[in-house]
């Protein structure tokens, strides 16, 4: 009798350092199209796939050729449609190469408190900017993004890149500023343009009184991982877009756990 080969049961160093380096990959993709529309696009080419496993069992010779066709393109396919995410993911390895960038380390050995009060340094002047234009009922549209999307973003507006401030924000939102129509983006701790148009939502449902700024704020939430913030200019009401939906009456401590939580 052949003795039973065991062999697969063994269980090496290097192999869970595989299993690790393949989870690492799998959260940092999985964090970038997180709430993007990337999302629905990896589940219809899923379904595709399962729909060609399933048709080539069951022998169906036509289908299994149109599936299979696109199953050959399918790399080149994947490079296409996902050209933003990868170049995002590229991006996103190549800052966390640098330690002086990447905070992890610092984190780890001295704990979160001075990265909180960085974070609550740097958006206490979009707060305050906040507060004094709901005061003045000064509509705004500001879109907080972790990556700056050429794709999304500056095609339609004004390149400033300049720092955050409140009196800036403020000047850029007056019904006098040839900046004022249409959102400001905020990334890498950066106003890094003005005046962008923004894709409305195609979302029937939304109640009718939602103007312009959130039916923008609410769309460029629905095919990007952004947070934006708009207060209306009829009430001075502030509301917040994210993944699509939208809450409305948002309070300042509420607006201020929500950015300290985005970043």
């Amino acid at each position: 009798m052949n003795n039973l080969d065991l062999n697969f049961l063994q269980f090496r160093l290097l192999d869970a350092i595989d299993i690790l380096l393949v989870a690492i990959i799998i959260y940092y993709v999985y964090s970038l199209i997180r709430g993007t529309i990337a999302v629905n696009i990896l589940l219809g080419i899923s379904i595709i796939y399962i729909g060609y496993f399933l048709v080539q069992q069951a022998q169906m010779r036509l289908l299994s050729q149109i599936l299979g066709g696109f199953i050959s393109l399918g790399f080149i396919a994947l490079i296409i449609v996902f050209q933003q995410e990868i170049r995002r993911f590229l991006l996103l390895l190549g800052k966390n190469a640098s330690l002086q960038r990447n905070k992890a380390w610092w984190l780890f050995l001295f704990g979160k408190k001075e990265e909180i009060n960085q974070n609550i340094n740097r958006i206490k002047p979009i707060l305050d900017a906040c507060r004094s234009m709901q005061k003045s009922k000064t509509g705004a549209l500001i879109v907080f993004s972790k990556y700056f999307e050429e794709q999304h973003f500056q095609n339609s507006g004004e390149i400033l890149n300049a720092s955050i401030s409140k009196r800036l924000l403020e000047s850029i939102f007056q019904k006098n500023s040839p900046l004022h129509d249409g959102a400001v983006i905020i990334a890498e701790n950066k106003i890094k343009s003005a005046s962008c148009i923004l894709p409305l939502t195609e979302n029937d449902r939304l109640p009718a009184h939602f103007g312009l700024r959130h039916r923008a704020g609410i769309g460029i939430s629905e095919v990007s991982d952004v947070l934006a913030v708009i207060i209306s200019e009829e009430s001075g009401e502030i509301a917040y877009a994210r993944q699509g939906k939208a809450k409305m009456k948002v309070s300042f401590s509420e607006l201020e756990r929500l950015l300290l939580r985005y970043l």
